[in-house]
């Protein structure tokens, strides 16, 4: 027998209770999806939840801006979407989940 052989033979035979390597095995996979949950779900929440509260501020007269980069003046507020002037005459619809940040907040 090889040398690597005898030693894996050897770890077999003193090997740990069943019970306690069962739990143990599972503690470093446990431990990841702790860590991937306050890395990466825990701070995307927090940005929903900053976002949802932003649109729901938004009112008449706001100058915002949208995901693809147009600014404008928001004039009137439908259920699911705002009405934002760009131009003058020259206003588009836009969905609520669109808007990125408010620019200026009217007085």
């Amino acid at each position: 027998m090889t040398k690597m052989s005898l030693f894996l033979a050897q770890q077999v035979a003193a090997g740990a209770p069943a019970g306690a390597s069962g739990l143990l095995s599972l503690l470093p996979m446990a431990l990841i999806m702790l860590a991937m949950y306050f890395i990466l779900i825990a701070p995307q929440r927090k940005q929903k939840k900053e976002q949802d509260r932003m649109i729901a501020a938004i009112a008449s007269g706001d100058e915002v801006v949208t995901s693809s980069g147009i600014f404008g003046t928001i004039t009137n507020i439908k259920d699911d979407r705002f009405v934002l002037r760009i131009a003058d005459n020259t206003k588009i619809e836009i969905g609520k989940a669109f808007i990125t940040a408010v620019v200026k907040k009217s007085e």
